[in-house]
């Protein structure tokens, strides 16, 4: 959009100008290193409005160092967060880089420090524009109080993240001026969420923020009501206010933002599209432009080797992700139903149904080798029984993700072409069969749709323009559904209709029609599985899962349990497995620098002696292989 990379080119320009109003040298914050890259003075920032403003886009300007890196896009902190839940796995070369996972996790580890400070870059660099901001001469109050308005929703989004992960932080509601007001002790819990709320409530509130902007507006991209509404009401969901919480969620509607519907039954495919992008289901994304550096990466880590320019897929559904989709009816999906006799088979044996049409009289010998079934095995028509596994179910589930046998529209050297999953591999790029190839031939996992380009609608690796959601209106919907739920049952047919609404975009059959039996709610225990479900079916993959188990308590059973653990083929045999630490992985360590530059700061539980004895081989388990 052409006024998207208006105001992300200022940015592009400014970045290294914005937030120099004070150098912390040697202050005892990592987080607060603030060095000057250039020669404008923070005191000059607040001279004039044209610099104030790009103190201002400075701040957004944090999104990008997770989302559109320039390099190093294997660092731990720009794995994605969905990558820590159970809907999907990292490919064995980045599994070191999430060591909360591992049972490699010490307060020294660099994930847990590189997430600190991105957060406390947002939260100090919020906090220099809201209070300095007011001074600038030839701004209006109506800009200044809106820029304000943005900045402490970016404030309050950071330390909503904090609080979840590190439970209870230091709370730095004001620029810091000198390094002694740089030390903190940790706030409660509460007390942080208090601070959140109020300045979401400040954004709600402030006359000059507009509830929402339309598509092609030149502020598009900036913070509205309607993000501030979504995510207070987030946050009233973690302290179980549920009527609060719908009450915000219902704002979000009354602000404009509704479900994107207008590509009829494709419309939850093509709402991850780059024409798309500023639909009204979009409440707040991370802008993304054609320009290596301010671009999406997602193409590149969940696309696979067909996708133009050959990406990487990095990230690959997890097996127990998809085989949770229903059936079209609204049932529970079950491998008995289509292959008899497969729940009851060894791991190897089941790869028997996963091979492809036709295989030579050495692939049926390597196959059995490996521990096939062949027995089972069907010259003409193997391809074909397998598919029926993954049709007539959720449409969701084709529109997310490459399942066997299935088409996907790639591109190579500049040419379109129409590949399939198949095993084992036999393809070319170029020339039949046209197999999707990927990093991992010998090895046959499920794929992503999501975030992934086809056929020559993106051509280079390192420049896909399409925004990344963080908060989209189906997911308000399902929190709404979810808080009615909670609230009681006289909520109950209010929730359900939530529920609908976003399963009918889908094109999926509703919760209690009278025809399907299976789609029937037998109460609030039942509607909460029901829900928690539909989040999956319809966010998997776009950051929010890993929170969302973390507010349930499931974490720990959807991630590590034995019989879902780590990445996985199709058939249930792991290349790999995660390693549960301790309960002490609930929350997040305070990084070990932290700790050590100030002495205020406690650990949280069980960490200090992960510190100590990080030699002890019972807490130091490695991942297995």
């Amino acid at each position: 959009m052409k006024n998207k990379i208006k105001i992300f080119r200022k940015l592009v320009r400014c970045a290294s100008i914005a937030l120099l109003s004070f150098s912390m040298a040697g202050c005892g914050a990592d987080f607060l290193d603030t060095t000057p890259t250039n020669n404008i003075s923070g005191s000059s920032i607040w001279t004039k409005a044209t610099l104030a403003e790009q103190a201002v886009i400075g701040v957004y300007n944090v999104f990008l160092d997770q989302y559109c890196p320039n390099s190093g896009i294997l660092d731990s902190h720009r794995i994605p967060w969905d990558a820590y839940s159970s809907v999907m796995d990292t490919d064995k070369n980045w599994i070191k880089r999430m060591p909360n996972c591992t049972g490699a996790a010490t307060p020294s580890s660099g994930l847990f420090s590189d997430i600190y400070k991105r957060f406390y870059t947002f939260i100090y660099r919020a906090n220099d524009v809201i209070d300095n901001i007011g001074q600038v001469p030839d701004m209006s109050t109506g800009e200044k109080q809106r820029a304000i308005a943005e900045c402490k929703f970016l404030r309050a989004f950071a330390y909503m993240r904090l609080n979840i992960l590190y439970k209870g932080v230091p709370l730095y509601m004001n620029a810091i001026t000198s390094p002694e007001n740089g030390n903190k002790a940790r706030s409660s819990e509460a007390d942080v969420w208090a601070a959140v709320l109020q300045d979401l409530t400040d954004c709600v509130n402030e006359p000059n923020l507009p509830g929402k902007y339309n598509s092609g507006d030149s502020n598009y991209g900036r913070v509205t009501k309607g993000a501030a509404y979504a995510l207070r009401g987030q946050v009233y969901m973690w302290q179980k206010n549920w009527e609060a919480a719908v009450d915000d969620f219902n704002s979000v509607a009354d602000c404009g933002f509704g479900l994107y519907t207008k590509a009829g039954a494709t419309s939850y495919k093509q709402l991850l599209k780059i024409a798309n992008e500023q639909c009204e289901e979009m409440i707040f994304s991370v802008q993304c432009i054609k320009q290596y550096g301010y671009s999406n990466t997602r193409n590149i880590t969940y696309g696979n080797r067909c996708t133009a320019g050959s990406m990487w897929n990095n990230y690959l559904p997890n097996p127990h992700f998809v085989e949770s989709f229903e059936t079209a009816t609204g049932e529970k999906f079950n491998w008995d139903n289509y292959l008899p006799g497969y729940s009851a088979m060894k791991e190897k044996e089941r790869v028997v149904f996963f091979l492809r049409d036709g295989l030579s009289a050495a692939e049926k010998e390597r196959m059995a080798a490996y521990g096939a079934d062949m027995n089972k095995y069907l010259d003409s028509g193997n391809e074909a029984r397998i598919k029926k596994a993954y049709e007539s179910r959720d449409p969701r589930l084709q529109m997310a993700v490459i399942t066997p046998y299935a088409q996907y529209n790639g591109a190579s050297s500049g040419i379109a072409h129409t590949y399939t999953l198949r095993w084992p591999y036999r393809g070319s790029d170029s020339a039949e069969p046209f197999d999707i190839r990927t990093d991992t031939n010998d090895k046959f996992y499920y794929l992503w749709r999501k975030f992934v380009p086809e056929g020559l609608e993106q051509t280079e690796r390192d420049t896909y323009g399409l925004d990344i959601p963080l908060i989209r209106y189906a997911e308000v919907l399902l929190l709404k559904a979810e808080a009615l739920n909670e609230w009681g049952s006289t909520h109950e047919s209010e929730a359900i209709r939530c529920v609908n609404e976003v399963r009918r975009r889908a094109g999926h059959v509703e919760l209690n029609n009278a025809t399907y039996p299976a789609t029937k709610v037998n109460g609030q225990s039942d509607l909460r599985e029901r829900i928690r479900n539909e989040y999956y079916w319809e966010i998997g993959g776009e950051d929010s899962m890993y929170f969302h188990e973390l507010r349930w308590g499931t974490w720990k059973d959807k991630k590590f349990d034995n019989n879902r653990n780590g990445l996985m083929q199709m058939w249930g045999e792991t290349t790999y497995t995660w390693y549960w630490l301790g309960d002490q992985c609930w929350s997040w360590p305070i990084p070990a620098k932290e700790m050590e530059m100030n002495s205020n700061l406690e650990q949280n539980e069980g960490w200090i002696l992960s510190l100590i004895h990080i030699s002890e081989p019972t807490r130091r388990t490695p991942i297995s292989y």
